[in-house]
C-alpha cells in the first residue's frame, strides 16, 4: 500500500490496524524451526489420533525443549487436525461398582476388565479380554481368542495374580463370563471383592471403557488383521507401547509403566552379551 498508493507508513498501519513496529522488525525464524516441524509431522503421521499436547510430550521425551504453544502454532500452520472430542455424558451414582463411588487409591486397589470384539480380514469374529489397573492405568493383559468364556477369564486372572498379586477389588459389567459361580467363588476365596456396575450403564466402568476406546481408535480401526496370529502379535505390541511409551493425559502425559533403564554403573559385568 505504501509503494502502490504513495501513502505514508503511519497512515497505512492506521488503516489496517497494525502496529508500526511490525514493519520495522522482520521476523527471524529459529534455527531449529525446520527440524522441529519435521519432527512434529513425523509424530503426527505415526500417531494419527494424538493431539498437539500428546505430541509435545513425545517431543520432550525425545529431547526437545519446547512448550505447547510453539507446537500448537506449528500444528495449525501445517494444517494438522486435532482428534474430535467425545460428547459429554452424565454420570450415575447408584451402584457401589461405579467408578465414581469407589475411586482407586493405590496400585492394586481396583482392577477392571471387559471384552472388546473385532474381526479378522476373512470376517471371522475374535474377542479380546482387557484387564487394567485403574490407579496406574497400566494394561495388565489383553487376551485374544476366537472365543472367551468364564474359564478363560479365570485362567487369565490366575496368571496375573501370580505375576502382580491379587487386587482388593475387581470391577466389571454383568456379562455371563464375569458373574459365573465358579469365578465368583474363586475370587471370594482369594479375598477379592467384585464390583458389578448397574446393567446397561457402561460409563460406570469408565476406566476400562476409556481404555477400550483408545484400543479401537488407535489400533483396531487402523489395522487389517489377516489371521488370529497376526492380531495377537500386533495387539500385544500396541499394549507394550501403551504401557511404556504412549503419553497418558491423566498421568501428566507420562506412560503408565515406563521401562526402567539401568545405569551402566549398576549393570553386572557377566550380564553383557547374555541376550545375544
Amino acid at each position: 500500500m505504501v509503494k502502490e498508493l504513495g501513502a505514508s507508513e503511519r497512515r497505512a498501519c492506521r488503516v489496517i490496524g497494525q502496529h508500526r513496529s511490525t514493519q520495522r522488525k522482520p521476523r527471524t525464524p529459529r534455527g531449529d524451526e525446520a527440524a522441529l516441524t519435521d519432527a512434529i509431522i513425523k509424530l503426527a503421521s505415526r500417531y494419527g489420533r494424538y493431539g498437539y499436547r500428546r505430541i509435545t510430550a513425545l517431543l520432550r521425551r525425545d529431547g526437545w525443549h519446547v512448550n505447547e504453544k510453539r507446537v500448537y502454532r506449528i500444528w495449525r500452520r501445517e494444517g494438522l487436525k486435532v482428534p474430535m472430542k467425545q460428547p459429554k455424558r452424565g454420570r450415575l451414582w447408584l451402584n457401589d461398582g461405579s467408578c465414581l463411588r469407589l475411586r482407586p487409591q493405590h496400585k492394586g486397589h481396583v482392577w477392571s476388565y471387559d471384552f472388546v470384539q473385532d474381526r479378522t480380514h476373512d470376517g471371522k469374529i475374535f474377542r479380546m479380554l482387557c484387564v487394567i489397573d485403574e490407579y496406574t492405568r497400566e494394561c495388565l493383559a489383553i487376551r485374544v481368542e476366537r472365543r472367551l468364556n468364564s474359564r478363560d477369564v479365570l485362567d487369565t486372572l490366575g496368571e496375573l495374580f501370580v505375576q502382580n498379586g491379587a487386587p482388593e477389588h475387581i470391577r466389571s459389567d454383568n456379562g455371563p463370563e464375569f458373574i459365573a459361580i465358579a469365578l465368583r467363588e474363586w475370587l471370594a476365596r482369594l479375598g477379592v471383592q467384585t464390583l458389578y456396575i448397574t446393567p446397561a450403564s457402561p460409563w460406570e466402568n469408565g476406566y476400562c471403557e476409556s481404555f477400550n476406546s483408545k484400543l479401537r481408535d488407535e489400533l483396531l480401526a487402523r489395522e487389517i488383521f489377516y489371521d488370529l496370529r497376526e492380531a495377537k502379535v500386533l495387539i500385544e505390541g500396541w499394549r507394550h507401547h501403551y504401557n511404556t511409551a504412549r503419553p497418558h493425559s491423566s498421568l501428566g502425559y507420562k506412560p503408565p509403566a515406563p521401562e526402567a533403564i539401568l545405569p551402566a554403573a549398576f549393570i553386572l559385568p557377566y550380564s553383557v552379551g547374555v541376550a545375544a
